[in-house]
């Protein structure tokens, strides 16, 4: 079992940044491939960023358009994602998920977190 917290959502105005952050616990964090996903109202869930077990590959949806970093700290534990130049559409829940897996697919993933909220106004 894996646990997994987001943190670090909030409102922000156009153009703004924001850092998330996934607080893992249990079975060793570096062991999985760990991913970012979004989910608007009305809307599936997509996939924004992914990130390999060591932290030297990473894969990023094409909306994304250099605007976000993936990173992971794991001796820490922690995943991040750095998101700068936010647009209205970007605006979502952002859930952290982790895999066997190094996937772009939702389904992949095998366990989440309960999604931290992002509102960009314009």
């Amino acid at each position: 079992q894996v646990q997994l917290v987001e943190s670090g959502g909030g409102l922000v105005q156009a153009g703004g940044s924001l850092r998330l952050s996934c607080a893992a616990s249990g079975r060793t964090f570096s062991s999985y491939h760990m991913g970012w996903f979004r989910q608007a109202p009305g809307k599936e869930r997509e996939f924004v960023a992914a990130i390999n077990w060591s932290g030297d590959r990473s894969y990023y949806a094409d909306f994304v358009e250099g605007r976000f970093t993936i990173s992971r700290d794991n001796a820490k534990n922690m995943l991040y994602l750095q998101m700068n130049d936010l647009k209205p559409e970007d605006t979502a829940v952002y859930y952290c998920g982790a895999s066997i897996n190094y996937s772009t697919v939702y389904l992949a993933y095998d366990y989440w977190g309960q999604g931290t909220q992002v509102t960009v106004s314009s």
